[in-house]
């Protein structure tokens, strides 16, 4: 059995936030953000927005895309860290939304690698034969959780979603993937209130707890580290060379990490992917949003062997590497 995307979507929230206006947020410049990260603006949700709506209205695009009845999605995965409440996951109010009750859902939490996670999962489920058709799901209102007073992360982030529809396809699919962590960098991207540890009280607010902290040179390093080890992973699971691939799909986390590995690899930048500087980091959705976009642009046909990476909190990393079907 050959598995792949049936159908791919996106969405983005309307409000747009440039680093010019981050000037006036933050001490900052846009000069800085672009050189230093690629960045040129964000997307941020409306007020009355959170993950599970724009879960749903990139699903809706992917079911279309897909050209399938609703009803034939036996599983909904959401990847977030942003989920709308600890309880209940945010991938059970997806489906309510979409209106398929009789499917499974559960949420993924593996940071900016969860599209990665939860693709792999999905198409594990399917080719164990308990479900035919998966939804899967990446997406974050990072907004909520920035210290919009720290220009070390608020520079950084934007709000989005991207889904696919996973199943049996004719040709390609799935060829190979690869999912590790190292959690001894667990405290190097961190929301430290946000869990059992340490629960939300009086003091959090004091020490601003509730929002992410990051070590950013840890995690620029981590993830140059991290992206060539599962890509050759990934490539030996499929029984490929770097040279095989068309398109590499990285998380869109800073324009220097994706040329640092386009170096490395000795690939031209014009096979990677590259979005972030409309959308920022999104987290578990940037790899999604950008196969949707890349597809979309032309850059993506029938064939095609993709790359898809990502690296995050955890520290998560994972590799997957997908030809494409449609």
């Amino acid at each position: 059995m050959k598995i792949g995307i049936l159908g791919i979507g996106s969405y983005l929230p309307e409000r747009i936030l440039t680093n010019k206006e981050m000037e006036s947020i933050v001490d900052t410049t846009d000069e800085w953000i672009t050189s230093r990260t690629g960045i040129r603006e964000r997307r941020i949700a409306a007020d009355d927005e959170a993950t599970s709506d724009l879960s749903y209205k990139a699903a809706l695009k992917a079911i279309e895309d897909a050209g399938i009845d609703k009803d034939e999605i036996e599983l909904v995965i959401v990847a977030t860290t942003t989920p709308d409440y600890s309880m209940p996951s945010t991938a059970a109010i997806v489906q309510d939304k979409i209106g398929i009750r009789k499917a499974a859902a559960f949420d993924m939490e593996a940071a900016c690698t969860g599209f990665v996670y939860a693709l792999t999962t999905g198409y594990s489920f399917i080719k164990a034969g308990i479900y035919k058709k998966v939804l899967v799901i990446g997406a974050d209102v990072f907004s909520r959780i920035l210290d919009w007073e720290d220009r070390g992360t608020c520079i950084l982030f934007g709000d989005g979603a991207g889904a696919a529809v996973l199943g049996e396809v004719e040709t390609g699919g799935y060829l190979g993937g690869d999912l590790q962590a190292d959690g001894a960098g667990a405290q190097e991207l961190i929301v430290p209130s946000s869990g059992s540890r340490k629960p939300f009280r009086e003091e959090v607010l004091t020490s601003r707890d509730q929002f992410v902290k990051m070590n950013g040179r840890e995690i620029f390093k981590f993830a140059v580290r991290a992206f060539p080890e599962t890509t050759a992973v990934s490539l030996e699971k499929a029984g490929l060379k770097i040279e095989d691939i068309d398109l590499f799909i990285p998380h869109q986390a800073n324009i220097r990490i994706i040329e640092s590995i386009a170096k490395r690899f000795k690939q031209p930048m014009e096979k990677f992917y590259v979005n972030l500087d409309k959308y920022g980091n999104t987290s578990a959705a940037t790899i999604p949003i950008a196969i949707d976009e890349a597809r979309n642009e032309g850059k993506i046909k029938k064939g095609d062997r993709l790359l898809l990476v990502g690296f995050g909190g955890g520290l998560t990393y994972g590799s997957c590497i997908l030809e494409w079907s449609k």
